[in-house]
């Protein structure tokens, strides 16, 4: 059963897994298992997602329970109406705070701008030898993309060489396959933590968090992370 984390007449906030597709994709064809679907069968009523998230990306999602109210939420991220905050864990070390200003190629080819926000929260070093170092290094990174292109905070961070964990096929294959060795590691270290919006129909500000699940505690914990 999803994790609902707000509801009312209009609208309806779930927990969204990792690995769950939020609906139906020609990319794979062989999941029969959708956040739509699912959602719709638990309230046994009609649901439109707002917006999306990545198969391998945990946390908010948001779904209107009227079409008209989807059409408002849907213009609403649109217009960049919406705040949405992520937590990853990326390797090495970031600055303390930064911004990633660099356009991203559609699959048909079209350049798209794309700006994304970060802040590091944390920073690790764990006595885990890596290629020509004896040590690796890891940071934890509050997230807040100013767009919304497909994969965009994966392509942004492994484009400033701190890609996210787990991520594939944007982040390091020797990084996930060193995560998938010693602490049997298969998920990818994204998770939508927060989305504030104005309720779109009594206009109040909404803010709607995301605990992360399992896997993400426990590289948090792993990596000796402290207070997280």
């Amino acid at each position: 059963m999803l994790q609902i984390l707000f509801k009312d007449d209009s609208l309806v906030a779930i927990n969204k897994p990792p690995g769950l597709l939020v609906h139906r994709s020609p990319i794979a064809r062989d999941v029969e298992t959708f956040a739509v679907q699912e959602l719709r069968n638990q309230l046994d009523q009609h649901v439109y997602p707002a917006h999306r998230l990545d198969r391998k990306t945990s946390g908010v999602l948001l779904f209107g329970l009227k079409e008209e109210v989807n059409k408002i939420l849907q213009q609403d991220f649109a217009e960049k109406r919406v705040n949405k905050t992520y937590l990853a864990i990326v390797r090495g070390w970031l600055d303390d705070k930064g911004t990633i200003d660099y356009a991203l190629r559609r699959d048909d080819g079209k350049m798209q701008d794309a700006v994304t926000h970060y802040e590091c929260l944390q920073r690790t070093e764990v006595d885990v030898p890596f290629g020509k170092f004896s040590t690796s290094r890891y940071s934890l990174a509050r997230v807040n993309p100013e767009t919304g292109r497909m994969h965009q905070i994966r392509k942004h961070f492994a484009h400033i060489l701190h890609p996210i964990i787990g991520d594939r096929p944007h982040g390091c294959n020797k990084q996930n396959r060193l995560f998938k060795e010693r602490w049997n590691l298969t998920e990818m270290m994204l998770h939508a933590r927060q989305i504030e919006i104005n309720h779109p129909i009594t206009k109040e500000k909404l803010s709607i968090t995301a605990e992360p699940f399992g896997e993400f505690r426990r590289m948090i914990s792993e990596l000796k992370f402290q207070d997280a």
